[in-house]
């Protein structure tokens, strides 16, 4: 029998909180979990170099199919050997279905059985996008992980729209597991619908359960519900799913809501937050967030943050990433997304360790407390 492309591996469970710490297996090499995916759109996570990924211990990235579907295309990836030589990066890679870049990016588009109609975000051009296509583009582009194409519904949705929807997402996948040309090759995730209907929730993950994907992904969170709806619908849907392969929570990397995923027993997370916020001077620090174009910074020669030890804080003051900022020089947006990404992955880290020592709850609680999440600042990210 061949082994599965994607294999999970529990480590431990933390008795504290019920957090998991494990290892996924892919043909590109194994990541630690809970693990934090820096978002490299297009083929590239925003100015940075692959070996400064690998400096900051970024196990696995993501890259977007919608965007390399339009640019520079699927044939020209698939040409190159794949996504892994065509950006020179050699460890996991996941790739979503490009279903969230049709739904929030497209302002004219109609939803059939068969697919979604959607006019080109570049230049309006009308574009067809399917389960089968999502699944061609994937196949060429040649990650470890794929997603499913679902519908990703807007929030708030009434109950009635959001059963449709879950169960079209549901005959989707189905239609992505057949249409998937290399199962040895690639894991492919079913993604749980139903908004924050517990009943809808339920509905989609037993279907999909059924279908046995080697993955599973929640999405439509993190797409403007309040944080406690997001963390209620967390509570009723992990337990839903499979306690043998990984658990991933789609675009969610703020520091709490990674703290807080994490105790809900999610594997896997995705954000594009700490490098679009890097480019506006907008920095995650031991203390909290700092937001460097500010004028009392003008005159700190002091590092973004004393507490870390990236390559940013060795050697930059924030008086001068304020002025490079400012200027909009690249090198400045290069040294805040360093720092950001270093922070979160360094976060993730510490996260890993907590639940090896049995101690999520209580590094929770002394995170929150010092990074002011109970206080004013809990709504800045």
């Amino acid at each position: 029998m061949t082994q599965p492309a994607i294999r999970y591996e529990l480590l431990h469970t933390c008795k504290q909180t019920g957090a998991r710490l494990g290892i996924v297996h892919t043909p590109h090499g194994s990541f630690e979990t809970p693990a934090f995916m820096p978002v490299g759109t297009q083929a590239t996570v925003k100015t940075m170099s692959p070996e400064e990924l690998k400096e900051m211990n970024a196990g696995i990235i993501l890259s977007n199919t919608y965007h390399l579907w339009l640019r520079p295309g699927n044939d020209i990836v698939k040409e190159a050997g794949g996504l892994h030589k065509f950006m020179n990066w050699d460890r996991p890679i996941l790739t979503d279905s490009g279903g969230f870049q049709v739904f929030s990016l497209s302002q004219f588009r109609k939803i059939e059985e068969e697919g979604v109609h959607f006019r080109n975000h570049l230049n309006g051009d009308k574009l067809f996008l399917s389960p089968e296509k999502a699944m061609e583009i994937q196949n060429d582009l040649g990650s470890d992980i794929m997603m499913a194409f679902d519908e990703c519904p807007p929030y708030p949705a009434t109950y009635d729209y959001m059963l449709q929807s879950v169960d079209r997402t549901t005959r989707w996948a189905k239609r992505c597991k057949e249409a998937h040309n290399r199962p040895e090759e690639q894991g492919l995730f079913g993604i749980i619908q139903g908004g924050e209907y517990e009943d809808l929730r339920r509905r989609s993950a037993e279907a999909l359960v059924e279908l046995d994907f080697p993955g599973y992904a929640i999405g439509g969170l993190s797409v403007g519900e309040p944080k406690d709806v997001m963390n209620r619908v967390l509570e009723f849907t992990t337990p839903l799913m499979p306690t043998n392969k990984p658990r991933y929570l789609m675009g969610v990397g703020s520091p709490d809501s990674l703290i807080d995923g994490a105790i809900r027993g999610i594997d896997m997370f995705d954000c594009v937050l700490p490098t679009r916020i890097a480019r506006n001077g907008t920095l995650m620090t031991s203390e909290g967030r700092l937001v460097v174009k500010n004028a009392k910074y003008a005159r700190d020669f002091g590092p973004i943050d004393p507490n870390c030890d990236c390559y940013t804080c060795k050697n930059y003051s924030r008086a001068y990433i304020r002025h490079l900022i400012r200027t909009e020089e690249t090198f400045g947006i290069r040294l805040t997304t360093y720092h950001n990404l270093h922070f979160l992955l360094k976060l993730m880290e510490q996260v890993r360790e907590a639940i090896r020592e049995d101690r999520l709850g209580d590094f929770r609680e002394e995170f929150f407390e010092k990074y002011g999440f109970n206080g004013p600042n809990a709504k800045n990210f």
